[in-house]
């Protein structure tokens, strides 16, 4: 007979991997066309001239050129204009 007594199960033994979020390439670096810029959830980085902005919110580049990051004021839902980061390739 066994002299250890039964351990039970564990049930926190799950976890989901990163999902790599974050800016992919910083102001001043070349991009060409398709280019990852910025991984995102929701629309923390808005995209300007040069960009497009997929489904999940990822900014890809339109075309070759060099990424800029600037500010820009929003208006939100209720009407407060925010500050938010526009990325654009020139």
């Amino acid at each position: 007979m066994s002299h250890v007594k039964a351990g039970g199960t564990a049930k926190n033994t799950r976890d989901s991997p990163g999902q790599r979020l974050g800016v992919k390439l910083f102001g001043g670096e070349k991009v060409r066309v398709g280019m990852v810029i910025v991984r995102q959830v929701g629309m923390s980085k808005r995209g300007g001239v040069g960009t497009k902005v997929s489904r999940n919110f990822t900014i890809h580049a339109d075309r070759d050129g060099i990424v800029k990051y600037t500010t820009r004021k929003v208006r939100t839902f209720s009407g407060r204009s925010v500050p938010r980061t526009e990325v654009t390739v020139i």
